[in-house]
């Protein structure tokens, strides 16, 4: 398939109705008329093949400048899968098991406390009593969090220590791990799930068992095998900021009312523009919608494409299973996550969401259906029962303000016609 975003194929040649594709695009733009979106891309592929390409409004609104195929986004944890795909690929080449306690390499995650009761300023702490293992990173079961999640007295220690949407100024990975490590986890590893800061720690394990920087090895691994040319942490020494789509926030409306329209967010935003400090497993790229594009074909065809193979494809199996314990779901195992999808019918595997039960999901998808998306409102999809891929971009933070995710689904889902 091409990834220049040329569609060059009928949708009905591969069971799609063009009319109903078409959907997506007055849909989405109905948010974008509003002024509640500032602007977005989206791709729709099946059977490898790109049918759909739509976009619409700006990448920056104030000057006026429109989405482009070549516009770049700030992924935020879309970058996990790819950290994900890093780590397993070290552990095809047998550098780890994932029962392997991450104290083996990480040594200062040996003695972390797990949070009891108290205060941010009080808290009353525990041992471990299971370790904090590969598996758990991948899984979000370690026991890590977010400071922007406001739901845990360790959430706000997290905020305290400069660890909310950011981390502290000039502190790299292995700094930035030994801050996490000397906070306690929410919970001991293992026994809940909660969303935060575990990919981060496994992008530092990457560096460690590697031996290189996390950029230097998804370079060299990752994107230059998958032709991925313009994703990197933060714009590079050459690359047009112009090209980088401005970030935006949602301005509230009336307590538990939608949104009323959006306002740019330049203090975030602008570590986007250089190399970061800190390279973020868990948040820090940017790319574009072809390049991504590239990685999530890699996911469909079991962990190759264009001849090159990463992945062995009963490794991407066996991180599209559902890993939580007993088949249980994210509303039974999991803490609140900071997204507008329901968690329930939905489990976790080693990087990704998978819809276990699209009934009790809610949604209009297939069972099977894997995915995750970023804080921005970006998202992606697998679909490997209709083999369909599905791509979203924009630029509209929290990524809870519109239900641009389940839209996706039931827009794309109701246009495949055979």
């Amino acid at each position: 398939m091409t990834t220049a975003l040329q569609v060059d194929t009928d949708p009905a040649e591969v069971g799609l109705d063009a009319a109903r594709l078409a959907r997506i695009d007055g849909r989405l733009a109905r948010w974008v008329d509003d002024g509640q979106l500032p602007g977005f891309l989206v791709t729709v592929a099946r059977h490898g093949r790109l049918v759909h390409v739509g976009r619409a409004g700006a990448r920056n609104v104030e000057e006026g400048l429109p989405v482009e195929a070549d516009t770049r986004w700030r992924i935020y944890s879309m970058t996990k899968p790819i950290t994900s795909v890093a780590a397993m690929m070290l552990y095809e080449e047998g550098a780890f098991e994932l029962s392997d306690p991450i104290a083996t390499w990480l040594p200062e995650f040996a003695e972390t406390r797990v949070y009891v009761a108290g205060s941010a300023l009080k808290p009353v702490t525990a041992p471990q009593t299971e370790p904090i293992r590969v598996r758990h990173l991948l899984t979000h079961t370690s026991g890590l969090t977010y400071g922007f999640h406001h739901t845990h007295p360790v959430d706000a220690m997290y905020r305290a220590a400069g660890h909310e949407w950011s981390t502290p100024a000039g502190a790299d990975s292995a700094e930035v791990c030994r801050q996490w490590a000397a906070m306690p986890l929410v919970f001991q590893p293992g026994s809940e799930w909660n969303y935060g800061v575990s990919t981060d720690v496994l992008g530092r394990l990457v560096e460690v068992l590697s031996g290189q920087p996390l950029d230097e090895f998804f370079q060299q691994r990752i994107f230059a095998p998958l032709g991925m040319t313009d994703t990197a942490f933060g714009l590079r020494d050459g690359d047009d900021p112009e090209s980088l789509a401005r970030l935006y926030t949602a301005v509230p409306g009336r307590p538990g009312g939608p949104a009323t329209g959006i306002a740019p967010l330049d203090a975030m935003g602008a570590g986007a523009l250089r190399k970061p400090a800190f390279l973020s497993g868990g948040g820090g790229l940017v790319s574009t919608a072809g390049d991504y594009l590239r990685f999530i074909e890699l996911l469909r065809r079991g962990g190759s494409f264009d001849g090159g193979r990463l992945l062995g494809p009963r490794t991407i199996a066996h991180m599209t299973r559902n890993h939580l314990p007993g088949g249980a779901d994210l509303e039974t195992f999991g803490r609140p996550l900071f997204a507008e999808t329901p968690l329930r019918g939905v489990g976790f595997g080693l990087g990704f969401s998978m819809v276990l039960d699209p009934a009790r999901y809610g949604v209009l998808a297939s069972p099977g259906d894997y995915s995750w998306g970023g804080a921005a409102s970006t998202a992606f999809y697998v679909d490997p029962v209709e083999d369909v891929t599905v791509g979203f971009y924009t630029q509209l933070l929290p990524s809870s303000t519109l239900p641009i995710r389940n839209f996706l689904r039931q827009l794309v889902n109701q246009a495949i016609v055979t």
